[in-house]
């Protein structure tokens, strides 16, 4: 079985054991898509990866290929004249020969098919950290849709019980029409959201599912919370993380040894191959030199082009290794500022839970005291439950985006795997 069928056997048997958690009912309890069955099922049922994959596969079958000998070469003549003469006068001529490359290029083609390959497989894996980072922060638009449109249901309800408290006291004269009417206008409002956050909702459903290469309107479950405690490492231990860990890096290396094994091969076309020959040949009157044996070689005696394709190798190396060096220069700018995005999320997110949603509650809920007891107004209680929505709504935004920006973050460094996020007590 070959290792393309291995693998697809293993997806086809790991995918409907993911499935049930991305595919449950919208109203499920039981089954929540995690961030982690997301994944994991983006990196199975994805295409671009099979596109990938392929490549690499292509690009190992290349390896044989590069390093086989060349087939061996076989010719026949006769005599036309001799035809229908006795058996002994019957002249016919019968070679064989096999070409053998100059020791080391069978070697040096190896090694380079070697080289690309690898350089293919790190293009793949690449390819996979950057379809995790997508379907995490896809994950978190997840999230915060869902705890959007539950912020608006409840206040919704909020709303209803205002209304009903500003009709009581109008009832008892002790309250504006007003009072209801504008309850009411801003319930419609919130019903007005809930179809914009709904239409939202349906685009996210859609990204996720097109990751998934399934029906862009295929139920998909809710999720699970996200993780409320963040930790990330240093930016010195990031930085020296992703040289080990990022792909690309790995796959410039490989680059690099390919081009320097071509730079090696181009020298040794300097040298000739050698052809080894052994035939019968009957045309020779004297039977002892009807078998024979030989050796031939080419003469590389035109040597610009071999010159010519020396040159190309070492600019190709060169030109590799710079791009190495553009890559960690952007690397490192890449990771400062994917860096710098988060903690800030995490300031801001700190900030909302910590301070500002405790405030807007203490605000809100005074402000519904104030108005039962005649000491405040019906407009005043309106936006202190308005500003507390938004608080909310920009509570789980932070939250959401901590997790957008810590997926980008992980990408820089090149993790597959989540490294820095554990979900409170």
């Amino acid at each position: 079985m070959t290792h393309y069928k291995k693998l697809l056997l293993y997806k086809l048997l790991l995918l409907p054991l993911i499935s049930p958690a991305l595919y449950a009912t919208e109203d499920s309890t039981q089954d929540l898509l995690t961030p982690e069955h997301l994944v994991s099922a983006v990196l199975l049922a994805n295409p671009n990866i099979e596109i990938a994959q392929a490549a690499w596969e292509a690009s190992t079958a290349r390896i044989e290929q590069h390093s086989a000998f060349a087939d061996p070469m076989f010719s026949y003549s006769m005599a036309p004249l001799t035809i229908g003469s006795n058996r002994s006068d019957y002249g016919q001529r019968i070679e064989i020969s096999q070409t053998l490359p100059w020791s080391g290029k069978r070697q040096l083609r190896s090694e380079s098919a070697s080289h690309q390959a690898d350089a293919a497989q790190q293009t793949a894996n690449s390819l996979r950290i950057k379809l995790a980072a997508t379907s995490k922060i896809l994950f978190a638009d997840w999230y915060y849709i869902h705890q959007a449109i539950g912020i608006n249901l409840r206040n919704q309800d909020l709303l209803k019980e205002f209304r009903a408290i500003a009709v009581s006291r109008y009832s008892t004269g002790l309250a504006n029409k007003q009072d209801a009417l504008q309850a009411e206008m801003e319930s419609a409002l919130l019903e007005h959201q809930t179809i914009v956050l709904q239409r939202e909702k349906s685009a996210i459903r859609t990204h996720i599912n097109t990751l998934l290469n399934v029906s862009p309107d295929q139920p998909l479950a809710p999720p699970t919370p996200l993780a409320r405690v963040i930790k990330v490492s240093d930016i010195q231990s990031l930085q020296q993380q992703a040289l080990q860990a990022r792909p690309e890096l790995k796959a410039l290396a490989s680059s690099i040894a390919a081009a320097q094994a071509q730079s090696e091969l181009a020298v040794k076309n300097y040298y000739p191959d050698i052809s080894l020959k052994a035939g019968y040949n009957s045309l020779w009157a004297d039977s002892n030199k009807h078998f024979t044996v030989g050796v031939g070689f080419n003469l590389p005696l035109f040597q610009a082009k071999y010159k010519a394709a020396e040159n190309e190798a070492l600019a190709q190396i060169k030109q590799v290794e710079w791009q190495r060096v553009d890559f960690l220069a952007q690397l490192k700018k890449e990771i400062q500022l994917s860096y710098d995005r988060t903690h800030e999320s995490i300031h801001v997110l700190h900030l909302h839970q910590q301070k500002l949603l405790p405030l807007a509650k203490a605000t809100l809920d005074a402000a519904e005291s104030d108005y039962q007891s005649s000491k405040g107004s019906f407009l005043s209680l309106i936006r202190s439950e308005k500003n507390y929505m938004q608080i909310q709504l920009q509570t789980e935004k932070s939250l959401a985006d901590t997790h957008r920006r810590l997926a980008e973050l992980e990408s820089a460094v090149g993790y597959l795997q989540p490294f820095s996020t554990s979900t409170s007590p």
